[in-house]
């Protein structure tokens, strides 16, 4: 439903149904002729109110339902009001009782107006203080998102930054294990040249005794 096109349709019957009670107040100073050409106009302008009171009607379809109800219940009213007044034309009771009638039913469709009028408002204040709630609402959540992402974005990025450390720390981990190897390696090859080399030694010390003792034995024992 939109509010601005019904207030719009609800000044249109205000001002139609104004015209209406206008002509009937009227019709008491023609006679003859110009009297039934009065009453057909007349008739044409309750037609026009009808239709317009119709068009209220759609435009409140869709309307919650107790606003839905309480427009609908002023509605009917507005349509016995103009049904009232064309009875009134047709019996042609236009005299002073007739004109009471019109301003008793103005009277109440000015009350009835201003009913509405003050019902609307309260319900425009409603709906405007509730849009701005919800209004602020959205905007926390937009801000709560947009922090939420920010920090998302923060904890990828240190997410990043800590796999590239731990890539570089796996790197230098099998550099150190290759290392480790090499180093084992050459341990072990210097271990068998230490061994080799004490192994030698001992073989030359035991042949330098040898050609010692030979050389002992040569010179101080052959002799004799």
């Amino acid at each position: 439903m939109s509010s601005e096109d019904f207030e719009k349709l609800h000044e249109a019957y205000g001002s139609v149904y104004e015209e209406l009670r206008r002509q009937c107040e009227q019709l008491s100073a023609y006679s003859g002729e110009q009297k039934k050409r009065f009453i057909r106009e007349i008739d044409e302008k309750a037609d026009e109110a009808n239709e317009v009171l119709d068009g209220m009607e759609n435009e409140i379809k869709n309307a919650p339902p107790a606003y839905r109800n309480q427009m609908n219940v002023k509605i009917r009213s507005y349509r016995k009001n103009v049904s009232k007044l064309q009875r009134d034309v047709r019996s042609n009771d236009i005299g002073y009782g007739m004109r009471s009638d019109v301003k008793y039913i103005v009277y109440n469709a000015e009350n009835e107006q201003s009913n509405y009028s003050s019902s609307q408002r309260a319900l425009l204040l409603q709906g405007t203080d509730g849009l701005n709630r919800a209004t602020q609402s959205i905007d926390r959540s937009h801000r709560i998102a947009a922090e939420t992402d920010q920090i998302g974005s923060d904890i990828i990025e240190e997410l990043g930054g800590q796999r590239e450390q731990l890539e570089r720390s796996k790197d230098r981990l099998i550099n150190t294990g290759e290392n480790l190897s090499r180093s084992r390696k050459m341990l072990r090859a210097m271990s068998r040249r230490v061994m080799t080399n004490k192994l030698l030694l001992g073989i030359i010390i035991i042949l330098e005794l040898a050609i010692l003792a030979a050389v002992v034995y040569f010179k101080f024992f052959r002799k004799r």
